[in-house]
């Protein structure tokens, strides 16, 4: 249904005669099975002219069409036509029918912590539980403490991002933040035993400690 793309490359014999053979560019994996399905003869799209960088390109955006790709290996792919490349935002959505803002969403999955990343990896979670994560990515201690929520009780997407916006507002509000590194200490440490989110805040004449939930369990 979707033919292969090999690219014309002509070469020398030893006996001085012109030989041409095709390099596959993009459908490894269609080969691989039209292979072992037994099939002698496959349609192929042939190019000529391009160059080792194009051939590349081709080849990853090609990759990208897959259905099976993890948002993570699609994000890590934006990332390489970006460096690699030199490829704008928007070029790069418009190579894949996307938009600019849609390549810029998914590049920023990879400025999540390699646990998480590997959580969606491995479908633990979901690209929309991201979304919140991203919104704590300037409070890694909350951020990991949403992500353990999500993975030990199910949160949904939803619940994830009123949990995150709470703790957006609630940290908006409030003076700046506990300076103190033995109140540091033991809030890290209540939010590890407890699992959920806990500040410690001191006042002249004591102080509170706040533990959020998401649901009433």
């Amino acid at each position: 249904m979707q033919p292969l793309t090999v690219s014309r490359v002509e070469y020398q014999k030893d006996d001085g005669g012109i030989a041409v053979e095709y390099e596959l560019i993009a459908g490894e994996r269609r080969l691989r099975a039209s292979k072992l399905a037994g099939i002698a003869q496959v349609p192929v799209i042939i190019r000529m002219g391009d160059t080792s960088q194009e051939k590349l390109e081709l080849a990853i955006i090609e990759n990208l069409q897959r259905a099976d790709l993890n948002p993570v290996e699609r994000a890590q792919a934006f990332a390489r036509l970006a460096a690699e490349f030199k490829l704008a935002h928007a070029d790069i959505g418009k190579k894949m029918g996307r938009s600019r803002e849609y390549v810029t969403n998914t590049l920023r999955i990879l400025s999540l912590p390699e646990e998480i990343l590997a959580a969606l990896s491995g479908g633990k979670i979901t690209e929309g539980h991201t979304r919140p994560l991203l919104m704590l990515i300037d409070r890694p201690e909350e951020q990991m403490v949403l992500f353990k929520e999500i993975m030990n009780k199910k949160v949904t997407v939803r619940e994830a991002e009123r949990a995150a916006r709470a703790i957006a507002v609630e940290r908006a509000r409030k003076q700046p933040r506990q300076t103190d590194p033995v109140l540091i200490e033991i809030e890290a440490n209540l939010q590890k035993l407890l699992g959920e989110r806990v500040h410690v805040e001191q006042d002249a004449i004591g102080g509170r400690v706040t533990i959020n939930f998401l649901t009433p369990d």
